[in-house]
Parts: structure tokens; C-alpha cells; sequence
């Protein structure tokens, strides 16, 4: 196995490094680099370069805008945008809705929501965990029954993230509660605006209200918005669940996280010295740098495999990259909170004193925010402790 690029992947690292230089706009970078979190009018400007180019939705078909590249160039696209920094597209359109509809949906659903899903004229919200539903997902008990060209769903989900941004939902929901419970689930597409909905904000560890609680009260979808068969929507979530697996150990994001912790280290000063000559400090980056590349590597293997099976074979190998991918992730904040030092006490993350306004550079101040925030990286996307029994059962048959 031969885990170098060729000639004609590394002229395409290039270009697409030179695309990210010069196409992202600075002050979208800025905000990146210094780990504060783009808005939603950043996120559409940036998704409109990128589908300008053609790039916006690179993982799908072809002939819904998809680029056509191989496991391989799509690796380098998304660690060249972790590296430039730039937004990734928004996963719920891009990696989530998008693919399900491409395999599952008919082709009027294709055509009224892929070009604005790519192109986020469309934003839409996962609607899966509920309370008590959450890794054990086929648990979910929000309703949905059949009233004519209708179902009328009543329920409650939770977590559920940009649903107070978003124009619609792909929401799972029980239709038949008297056979298995992966048997009676059914795929729908919810308009957020329909009358019954209501959201009301969680706010999170870290001060900020990312997710969402989303309840139904008689809430009319028309049958046109189910995607599939009735009572299949199990099938579908799995395919969404399992169709992201380039890019999940996102390593080019943990490169990127530790540069900027090198680099701001060497203007951080220690007992009279700069940070970065601490001995305990370059211990710890060393340490996650040489897991990081192990990471790399293993990353390299299963996206080799991915290639040679053409995208079809489910590898179970790519929970141990979700597993250690986020263990990293969450090492590289710990890591630049310890550059933030004092900066982070008094940050825009909850924890100002009094009415004193935050000190220190606008890096320090989001320091411990994206800390508190990346604590969720082992739980979102299936948890640690999920991933740990799916490498039990299939790789090691336990």
C-alpha cells in the first residue's frame, strides 16, 4: 500500500491551496483564525464562492453539482479548508440531506431542494435526538399520523442544532408504534415555518445557545415530503449516518488548531521566558503532534480502502478515526487554552467579571469558548462509547 500522493494529487493539493488563498474572503479568515464562530451570513457568502467554483458540494453525484473526485482529492479539499482556515458547508445540507435525497428522494424533492441546498438558499436542521433518544436514536417517540395528503406530527426533539436559522428540517418520526422499533420510522421534511413549531434555544457549556429544542404541536407535513417509503426512514438515517467518512477524524482541523498554538506560544511569556521554550509545553505539543500524525496515517489507510472499494464498502475502521480524531481535536483547545492563560478568565464564554469588558487578543478571548464547546466532539456523530462497541463487533468480533 502506497500511501504517498502522485504527481497529479499534489498539482491539485496546490490548487486547491491557491484557491483558499486567494478566494477566501480576509475577514472570514480572520474570525477563523482567531476561533471565533462565523455567522450565518459569512457561512452563505463563503458557500456561494465555493459553489461558484463548483466546489460546494463535492462529494455528490455529478450531475447534481458534485465534483466527481475520489476519496483521495476529497481528503485534500477538507484538509486544505481546515488549513486555510475556512467554514466548512453546512453538514446538515451539504453531507447529511443532500446524499439521502440523492439516493432515497424522488426527483421532484430533488429538484425543488439540491440546487438550494447546495448554494444555501435552503438551510435545513437534522430533527433525529429526542429526550431519552439521543445514541439510542430508534428509541424516538415523536409521532407522526396520516390525515389525508397529511401527517400531522406531535413530539418533541432535542439538540437540535441551527433550527432557529433553518427553513426546514429532516426529522425522523414514528408511524407505526406496534412493530419493531427500527420498522415504524419514517423520513420526513419539515417546514420550520409551519404552525405548531416552536424552538426554544439550549444554551451549551460554554454560553451560547448552538442547539435547540424543537416541539410539534399538530404540526401539518404534507405526504410529498416524506422521503422514501413509509415506516423505511430507518434505512435512510443509517445511510446519512454512515455516508460521511472522509474528513471525520478531521486532522487538517488539529494541525491547524496546534500551529496557531505554536506560533501564539512563542509571543506568551513564562517566568521570564516565552512559552514556547517550556520544557512541560513542548512535551504536551509533542505528544499530540506524534498521535496526530499516527492519526494521519491511519486516515490515509481507510480513505486507500474507501478508493478501492469506489465509495461502497462501510468500513468500521472509521469509528477508531471518529474516536481518536476527536480525542485530538479536544487536546489541541485544551492546548491553546493553556497558551490563553490568564486572557481566558475574562472571555466572551460566560465567564466575565462583573461588567469588566475582556482583556487580552481576540485568539484568548474565544480560547476557552471553543474549549468548552469541542467537550460535545465525542458525543455528536455518534458517541466515543458507541464507535468503542462497533469496533468491538466488527473488527475485533467481540
Amino acid at each position: 500500500m502506497d500511501l504517498r500522493y502522485t504527481d497529479e494529487e499534489l498539482a491539485f493539493r496546490e490548487e486547491v491551496r491557491e484557491f483558499f488563498r486567494t478566494e477566501l474572503p480576509e475577514d472570514i479568515r480572520r474570525k477563523m483564525i482567531n476561533g471565533q464562530v462565523p455567522v450565518k451570513e459569512e457561512i452563505n457568502r463563503w458557500q456561494k464562492i465555493l459553489n461558484r467554483k463548483g466546489w460546494a458540494v463535492p462529494g455528490w453525484a455529478p450531475e447534481w453539482g458534485g465534483t466527481g473526485w475520489d476519496a483521495v482529492k476529497l481528503h485534500i479539499f477538507k484538509e486544505a479548508m481546515h488549513l486555510a482556515p475556512a467554514p466548512e458547508p453546512l453538514t446538515y445540507n451539504v453531507n447529511m440531506i443532500g446524499p439521502v435525497l440523492i439516493a432515497f428522494g424522488t426527483e421532484e424533492q430533488k429538484k425543488c431542494f439540491l440546487p438550494g441546498i447546495a448554494n444555501l438558499d435552503i438551510w435545513f436542521c437534522q430533527g433525529f435526538s429526542e429526550p431519552g433518544a439521543g445514541s439510542d436514536l430508534a428509541s424516538l417517540k415523536t409521532r407522526a399520523v396520516r390525515d389525508g395528503n397529511d401527517y400531522v406530527v406531535n413530539g418533541q426533539k432535542l439538540w437540535t442544532g441551527t433550527a432557529h436559522e433553518a427553513d426546514y428540517m429532516f426529522c425522523l418520526v414514528r408511524t407505526d408504534p406496534d412493530v419493531k422499533k427500527q420498522k415504524g420510522i419514517t423520513y420526513l421534511l419539515i417546514k420550520m415555518d409551519t404552525p405548531g413549531i416552536s424552538v426554544r434555544p439550549v444554551v451549551t457549556l460554554d454560553g451560547v445557545p448552538h442547539t435547540n429544542e424543537v416541539f410539534f404541536d399538530n404540526v401539518r407535513v404534507p405526504v410529498k415530503n416524506r422521503v422514501g417509503e413509509e415506516n423505511k426512514g430507518w434505512d435512510y438515517a443509517k445511510y446519512l449516518l454512515g455516508n460521511e467518512r472522509i474528513g471525520i477524524a478531521r486532522v487538517g482541523l488539529s494541525k491547524s488548531r496546534l500551529n496557531r498554538a505554536r506560533e501564539r506560544a512563542a509571543n506568551v511569556t513564562v517566568d521570564g521566558k516565552p512559552l514556547a521554550e517550556n520544557s512541560r509545553f513542548r512535551e504536551r505539543l509533542a505528544a499530540i503532534e506524534v498521535e496526530l500524525k499516527a492519526l494521519e496515517i491511519t486516515n490515509m489507510r481507510v480513505i486507500d480502502e474507501v478508493k478501492r472499494s469506489a465509495g461502497n464498502a462501510q468500513d468500521p475502521k472509521a469509528s477508531i478515526l471518529k474516536i481518536k480524531g476527536s480525542e485530538l481535536q479536544q487536546a489541541a483547545t485544551e492546548v491553546l487554552v493553556e497558551v490563553s492563560g490568564r486572557d481566558v478568565a475574562r472571555s466572551e464564554t460566560g465567564f466575565l467579571m462583573g461588567d469588566e469588558p475582556p482583556i487580552g487578543p481576540d485568539w484568548a478571548v474565544t480560547a476557552a469558548h471553543n474549549y468548552f464547546y469541542h467537550r460535545a466532539d465525542s458525543i455528536y456523530g455518534g458517541s466515543n462509547e458507541i464507535q468503542h462497541n462497533i469496533i468491538a463487533k466488527a473488527i475485533l468480533g467481540l
